[in-house]
């Protein structure tokens, strides 16, 4: 049996093939290029494939409710790097902010990445996504280096910060 988290009608547990249009449409309706460098997804497009499996993402529901997502990966295939997990994606609908959803997402992702035997969590954010980089902070993450104007997003350039979090002892 997955573990699983509730408070006040929240789950949250790993995600499984049907779930896949449910949280298609969370994707498409939480992208903002304040979070995210890559195009606004396609109104068909589908969130699964290859590289982006069922079992790398951990979902929060409220009510039954997809409501949020975090997607926690190797974040290379190396085997000398496998101590490491990274999450590359995390998003909670505007609907449900404010919740404490965002937090317990990036908690079960150290959890889960725990249980694979990680030692360490990373992610990469945004300079100019602010909520973001205090959500990390409070989760215990902390900067380790930046990339200087690594993206250039709406007519602006956008440092991307990488940032960490210790999971051993």
């Amino acid at each position: 049996m997955p573990r699983m988290h509730e408070t006040d009608h929240l789950i949250i547990r790993p995600a499984q093939a049907e779930d896949e249009p449910e949280l298609a449409v969370l994707n498409r309706g939480t992208w903002t290029p304040l979070a995210d460098v890559g195009p606004r997804p396609a109104e068909d497009a589908g969130v699964f494939d290859e590289r982006h499996t069922p079992d790398q993402f951990r979902l929060a529901l409220l009510d039954g409710r997809i409501v949020g997502y975090v997607r926690v990966v190797p974040p290379t295939p190396l085997p000398s790097n496998q101590h490491v997990r990274q999450i590359q994606g995390l998003a909670v609908d505007a609907s449900a902010r404010g919740r404490g959803i965002g937090a317990a997402l990036v908690e079960e992702a150290c959890r889960a990445a725990r249980a694979q035997g990680a030692r360490r969590i990373t992610l990469r954010v945004l300079g100019h996504n602010a909520p973001a980089r205090a959500l990390y902070e409070r989760c215990g993450f902390v900067v380790e280096g930046s990339l200087a104007e690594e993206f250039l997003i709406d007519g602006a350039y956008v440092d991307d910060i990488w940032m960490a979090r210790s999971l051993a002892g």
